[in-house]
């Protein structure tokens, strides 16, 4: 390793530095943070694994960072809560330059300065393979969760999904990018654009949809007990399907395989009346997802096949 566990240390604590903030009581330097809290606190963590989440010859530092932050602040935000504070585990390999885990903390800072989180700390070993872990915390007055979706209401997303599907698959399969479509599907896969002006505080059930949209529907409509019945049109409508689906139909495939099953786009899907978004549906009485048909199941990211 080209430095120092101490020049590492003092990079990332002027990197993240929280003094301006009231509420971190003790930040990066100690043995544990000292936050003031709320009462009603949201905790989640995620794990990004090199060549498994992402690749180092598909994406720079930065975006690697705004990738790995992105995936924990949309759970926060799938709560309906706003995050507050991230806490970073990074196993470095030991053949980083000290610049390319400056780049990879700033991409972390500028993904979480979006929604004014704060790195409070943090901690930093040697493996096998990049990882960053990490645990973000919000505070909610009232936590929305995948339960509380209500026959009568309406389906909607934040976004349409399947952009990061379709610039993986331009990736492993080598295609050269030469519109300005494939730029955004590679931009969106390297690190995804989280919709944060869509307010969806209001709604009644809410998911991210990092799995992919379709595991998410199907998430809803077990815990609440419900059918999400899936308007098809109303996705083919919607802003950008023509793009992507020309995208699609380039490489042999079908737009409903990259929005339905591909996952990481980080879109929200909620249930409610009148939210801002794309409605996609109606929530009735029932089980289960309906109005989906296609020629072929979509193939749906998994950790463990």
């Amino acid at each position: 390793m080209a430095f120092s566990e101490q020049e590492l240390l003092a990079l990332v604590a002027h990197i993240f530095d929280s003094h301006g903030d009231p509420n971190v009581l003790v930040g990066i330097g100690d043995d544990a943070a000292v936050v003031r809290g709320s009462a009603q606190q949201v905790i989640t963590t995620d794990l990004a694994v090199e060549d498994v989440h992402f690749s180092k010859r598909w994406s720079n530092a930065f975006d690697i960072g705004r990738k790995a932050t992105a995936a924990n602040i949309a759970d926060i935000l799938a709560m309906g809560a706003k995050p507050q504070y991230l806490v970073v585990a990074l196993t470095l390999k030991g053949d980083e330059g000290l610049s390319r885990v400056e780049e990879l903390a700033r991409g972390i800072k500028s993904e979480a300065d979006k929604t004014g989180a704060i790195v409070v700390g943090g901690d930093i070993s040697r493996g096998s393979a990049l990882s960053i872990a990490i645990t973000a915390i919000g505070s909610v007055d009232r936590a929305i969760t995948r339960a509380g979706a209500l026959a009568g209401e309406g389906i909607y997303i934040s976004s349409l999904t399947g952009w990061s599907a379709a610039g993986l698959y331009l990736l492993t399969h080598e295609i050269e990018p030469i519109h300005a479509v494939h730029a955004m599907a590679l931009n969106e896969f390297r690190a995804p654009t989280l919709d944060y002006a869509c307010d969806f505080t209001r709604a009644g059930a809410l998911c991210d949809t990092s799995d992919s949209l379709l595991i998410s529907l199907e998430a809803i409509a077990i815990a609440s007990e419900v059918e999400l019945n899936i308007d098809v049109s109303a996705i083919e409508s919607a802003y950008e399907f023509k793009e992507l689906s020309l995208l699609a139909q380039s490489v042999g495939l079908d737009a409903f395989e990259w929005i339905l099953g591909g996952g990481e786009d980080h879109v929200f899907v909620a249930t409610g009346i009148d939210l801002p978004g794309i409605r996609i549906g109606s929530v009735n009485s029932g089980k289960g997802v309906t109005g989906i048909k296609m020629k072929k199941a979509p193939q749906m990211w998994r950790h463990f096949h």
